[in-house]
């Protein structure tokens, strides 16, 4: 039998990388992405889950039937995702096993990459244990594909001892990087009855909150001539966009907020004297504060019209998701069966954490299928110091498990529909 580890490595040899600019008709946004799922495809058949299949849009579903006795248990779903971020390359990865001994800890000792003790602090929380890196050149791809790992793992460990459990779903997802894993995920073909993404951090924390989330597209209308005949002429598009920008709270940022506080995020600028374009996230998880948020976007377009003339600043902002808790908060007793596995896995004092982002199980949720987030036991995502602890991923191994079993479905579950 594979462990979770061979897993891990082994998938994270395969290029996976979705694209940002890709054309966003096209699903998934690289081809590259099959490889992996063709691959998931063979390694659930020679488990025995002989109906698991990849539809053309590159999703890969499968599904394990109940064993004789559970089938009245609610049918379960285990979701993650396939592709790793743009943000960092995910070509030719090396993964690595390295022993941690605290400190620094070096990745590549030819290149001189080293994952600095200073610069991350939680590596404090694993010393003494033995954590899959890269070397330091790519980004891991623990995100997702610790998920992966974990989940497959576990069914096969659950199949290996012919241990009881209801219906298992099992679905992986494309382009969850760049906000597309759900768009064509069939969730009436899934079949589940509740999921569970896997798709977190540390292994002790759990997620069922999210932002909402509104891409702002603002466009800055100037007037060129030239600069030596310009006075009280000129509109320069460049630095009114500046302008613009300076009318948003300076610190409500990402680099200057955290936890339940909300930002704006001037991702992308462009354009010259003529016309330019700013491209912005807004997030918050209060929807009232989100309104807000996206208000102010149009306060601050209504004060540059009336400095420079009508139509100088139109704003189009379009919602992209919603907080999942709202959905959520009325069946608890699913995020409560996450938080009871991980306990039985072994994790004595399990912490919840909103999620400064989305996923897919945010989408899922407002599609009809509940879905909050556990952990996967990747730290450091998008980036060259992303590690993954080996005990972290054997406890994720056994919180699935646990969350399978009949007993605690029993107990936390059926009870309450009682």
């Amino acid at each position: 039998m594979d462990n979770v580890v061979a897993r891990l490595m082994r998938y994270a040899k395969v290029w996976s990388e979705s694209d940002y600019h890709a054309n966003r008709g096209t699903t998934p946004s690289t081809d590259r992405q099959f490889d992996m799922a063709r691959l998931l495809v063979e390694e659930l058949h020679g488990m025995g889950v002989d109906n698991a299949f990849m539809d053309d849009t590159c999703y890969v579903y499968a599904s394990v039937p109940a064993t004789p006795g559970c089938e009245h248990l609610p049918a379960i779903g285990l979701i993650a995702h396939m592709d790793t971020t743009p943000d960092m390359t995910g070509k030719d990865v090396k993964p690595q096993i390295l022993h941690y001994e605290g400190g620094d800890l070096v990745l590549n000792p030819e290149q001189n990459i080293v994952m600095k003790g200073s610069d991350f602090p939680e590596l404090q929380k694993f010393v003494g244990q033995d954590l899959v890196c890269s070397d330091g050149t790519t980004l891991l791809g623990a995100d997702d594909k610790a998920g992966i790992a974990i989940i497959l793992q576990a069914v096969e460990e659950l199949l290996a001892e012919n241990a009881p459990h209801g219906a298992i779903k099992l679905g992986f997802t494309p382009d969850e990087e760049i906000g597309l894993g759900a768009s064509h995920f069939d969730v009436k073909g899934f079949g589940a009855d509740f999921a569970y993404t896997l798709d977190g951090g540390d292994i002790t924390d759990y997620e069922y909150e999210t932002f909402n989330a509104a891409k702002s597209v603002v466009t800055v209308h100037g007037f060129s001539i030239h600069p030596g005949t310009s006075k009280d002429r000129m509109k320069n598009a460049l630095l009114i966009a500046m302008e613009y920008n300076a009318l948003l709270p300076a610190l409500e940022t990402p680099a200057h907020t955290e936890g339940y506080e909300g930002f704006f995020h001037l991702q992308e600028m462009h354009g010259k004297v003529e016309e330019a374009a700013m491209e912005y996230i807004i997030r918050d998880h209060s929807m009232e504060r989100f309104r807000q948020r996206t208000a102010a976007m149009d306060a601050a377009a209504e004060q540059i019209n009336r400095r420079y003339g009508p139509g100088t600043v139109t704003v189009d902002t379009q919602d992209q998701y919603y907080n999942m808790y709202e959905v959520l908060k009325d069946h608890m007793e699913i995020v409560e069966l996450a938080e009871a596995a991980m306990k039985g896995a072994g994790i004595a004092e399990p912490t919840h954490s909103p999620i400064r982002g989305g996923t897919d199980g945010c989408m899922l949720t407002y599609q009809g299928l509940l879905c909050p987030n556990l952990p996967s036991a990747g730290h450091n995502a998008h980036g060259r110091f992303e590690f993954a602890p080996v005990e972290s991923l054997k406890t994720g191994v056994r919180t699935v498990k646990q969350l399978l079993s009949p007993a605690l479905i029993e107990a936390v579950i059926l009870k309450k529909e009682k």
